[in-house]
């Protein structure tokens, strides 16, 4: 059958079935079945804005805190935190038109909705239902008072239900599972996977010269967008009082300090999606065989409403499947695959992320680690009693040995079904070394502290699908770390901040060819070639060099269709390549700048409305900047470091420090879109701190939500 009829039939089905039984609207809905936590009183809750517009929210209880979040967050960044939810509510195809629909596709394929329907009463404790509905309130709140800023009619109003919704969705990105879903449908399945990286470190007595406990938070992300990162303090009578970073949305602070302890969270590269190809029947379509025995893939038909203009949104029908497996998809050759993740299983990885703000000392942070439902990241921990950690977190199943999970697996038989996971006591993991130190730069979890008291590779199942080695910032911290006999709070800002690449890696050495050139044999490109030969690996913005190298390297990876891995991979490239490349560097610095002579922060540049300021950075580098083509010959950051957070614990007192790389309100008019920006540029800090007298005394502006 062809889509038209196909289309035209659906269509036609669908409209019966609304004149059969009209829809009631979310408001019907929600009064007809009602909550049973009482409105908040929004009288009840202070929001402080400190001189950079951060909000500092204080209440009496834990929902009203969630209520306040809600109330600033969508004062800052309404927009960005719509798109988690219309995402979650399968409807990002009515506002992002196709690419949209692949999201709502997704939403629908994983039964991420009909899942947390059957789980969310029975998963979630009473507290933090409560905690939900408080942000849920919060958030209708605002969207009552400005109408003309919600998306899409209809979305409003929310329960605590959505708000999971579209934290499942996120858990299954950030799993990786989109990617095994998009490499069935084209049919090009051949494994491999994308991932951003970040820093964090963590010192205690054993190595700090002054006797305290020192936590660097500093995450890779994208600097716009729902992967972004709101800054926000979080202050209840219930014993809620955690400041740091969350994404648009986030309902607690994803990683960050309270008063006793504090951690990071770095990208890890386990393997957490494992695809199935079904046995199905020659006989009957839609039956397959696990262990002999015939089963019927579970039908699912949903309607893709996709935004074709400002004045028509189609309903495109897509029928996807359920297995024994879980989610299933016909490819585009007729096979049959399913794909199996954790992060559609455990669905209160929310509730985790609140019992993590809420620790008090180390054994109630891994307490909540114990929930076992973060589906992955790292965590660099740290605390006031000089506690630290590095956990190579993730929900890795139990999985059969005999199996390459690696690759594509055979679906018609139970010892490929994996029910369990392994518990967080069999994640490597290395607790209060006594080197004193932990760190973790995406690189392998085997170095993650000195080498003596590194874990061993060999007590680990090969299935976790571990980092294979180091790269170029694991190799220059641990030059770095080896230096410093003991560390202060300037050494550790200086480590962050560092902008050297390591004496050696795969990358240095892939291009040793280059620096071997005999410069005199190729005039027209002499100057240049020298220059990059007599490179001192720096990419500070002021470095001349380092900005011809990105012309040049920008210019081989577009010819070689290479990414930013490269840096940690190595590449192979001949000579004549590198010469083409440094000829266009050439012309391209004096087409634009004409001359030859161009720091990296000329060329290179932080830009958000009519500000731009130049900066250092290269991708791998510890001081990280990922950038792309922009206008007038230059380059724009888009992933960077995009947030930063400093924390020591000293004789009782906290010390923080952070820095957001453009400014606390995403809101074009609000001075405080892009203040941080210099500071940024400069690898400087802000003063943050916890102290509710401070910030009373210190604050630009206090209000009470409406």
């Amino acid at each position: 059958m062809s889509m038209k009829p196909l289309l035209l039939a659906a269509l036609l089905i669908a409209s019966n079935a609304l004149r059969a039984n009209p829809p009631k609207s979310k408001k019907e809905l929600l009064s007809s079945t009602g909550s049973h936590f009482d409105k908040v009183d929004h009288t009840k809750i202070q929001i402080v804005r400190d001189s950079w517009g951060v909000p500092h929210i204080f209440a009496d209880q834990d929902h009203e805190v969630a209520y306040g979040l809600a109330w600033a967050n969508a004062e800052d960044d309404f927009g960005t935190m719509q798109e988690l939810l219309i995402a979650g509510q399968g409807r990002s195809g009515q506002l992002m038109g196709k690419d949209g629909a692949k999201r709502d596709f997704l939403l629908h394929a994983f039964g991420i909705k009909d899942i947390v329907d059957a789980k969310f009463d029975s998963v979630f404790t009473e507290e933090f239902k409560e905690y939900l509905d408080g942000y849920a309130q919060g958030l209708n709140s605002y969207a009552e008072s400005y109408p003309e800023e919600v998306l899409l009619s209809g979305l409003f109003p929310i329960e605590g239900k959505d708000l999971v919704y579209g934290n499942v969705f996120a858990a299954c990105i950030v799993s990786g599972g989109h990617n095994e879903v998009a490499k069935i449908i084209k049919g090009d399945y051949d494994g491999g996977s994308t991932w951003l990286g970040s820093n964090a470190m963590a010192f205690n007595p054993n190595k700090t010269a002054d006797g305290s406990t020192i936590l660097v938070v500093n995450p890779h992300q994208p600097m716009e967008g729902p992967f972004s990162w709101y800054e926000a303090h979080l202050c209840s009578d219930e014993g809620l009082n955690i400041i740091g970073g969350l994404f648009p949305g986030g309902t607690s602070v994803f990683l960050g300090t309270n008063e006793n302890l504090g951690w990071a969270h770095t990208v890890n590269k386990l393997d957490l999606v494992d695809v199935y190809k079904l046995h199905m029947s020659d006989e009957k379509r839609r039956e397959y065989k696990v262990d002999g025995e015939w089963f019927e893939l579970d039908r699912r038909l949903t309607f893709l409403k996709v935004k074709l203009s400002n004045i028509l949104t189609v309903p495109i029908p897509k029928l996807t499947y359920w297995s024994k497996y879980g989610a299933t998809i016909r490819s585009k050759d007729g096979d049959f695959f399913a794909v199996r993740l954790a992060a559609n299983q455990r669905i209160n990885t929310i509730e985790e992320i609140y019992r993590m703000n809420k620790a008090k000392n180390f054994d109630e942070f891994y307490e909540a680690l114990s929930m076992e439902a973060h589906p992955r990241y790292n965590v660099i921990y740290a605390d006031k009693e000089g506690n630290i950690m590095y956990l190579n977190n993730g929900l890795i199943p139990v999985r059969n040995e005999d199996y390459n999970w690696a690759s594509v697996l055979p679906g018609d038989t139970s010892a490929t079904l994996w029910t369990e996971f392994h518990p967080i006591a069999e994640r490597p993991q290395v607790i209060n070394p006594n080197c004193g130190y932990v760190f973790n730069t995406n690189n392998t979890p085997f170095n993650a502290t000195c080498a003596s008291e590194n874990l061993n590779p060999m007590d680990y199942p090969a299935y976790f699908g571990f980092e294979p080695g180091d790269n170029n910032r694991s190799t220059r911290l641990v030059e770095l770390l080896e230096e410093y006999e003991t560390v202060t709070l300037e050494d550790a800002k200086r480590m962050k901040f560092d902008c050297q690449f390591p004496d050696s890696s795969a990358f240095l050495s892939s291009v040793d060819n280059f620096m071997q050139l005999d410069a005199n044999q190729f005039p027209e490109v002499a100057e240049s070639i020298v220059k990059m030969q007599n490179w001192d690996k720096r990419v500070d913005k002021d470095n001349e060099a380092a900005g011809m190298y990105l012309l040049t390297y920008h210019y081989i990876f577009e010819k070689l269709g290479l990414g930013t891995e490269t840096f940690i991979e190595g590449m192979d490239v001949e000579d004549n390549l590198f010469i083409e490349a440094v000829k266009y560097a050439n012309m391209h610095l004096m087409e634009y700048f004409k001359t030859l002579d161009v720091t990296l922060g000329e060329l290179q540049i932080h830009t958000r409305g009519d500000k731009e300021v130049g900066v250092g950075g290269f991708a791998d580098a510890l001081a990280a900047s990922y950038s792309l083509p922009y206008t007038n010959g230059r380059f724009k950051t888009f992933v960077a470091d995009s947030y930063v957070q400093f924390a020591q614990w000293k004789d009782g007192e906290l010390k923080l420090e952070s820095l957001h790389p453009y400014g606390a309100s995403n809101r074009s008019w609000s001075k405080h879109y892009n203040d941080q920006m210099e500071l940024y540029a400069n690898q400087q800090t802000k003063s943050i701190t916890l102290n509710k007298a401070e910030i009373y005394a210190n604050a630009e502006m206090i209000y009470n939500p409406k």
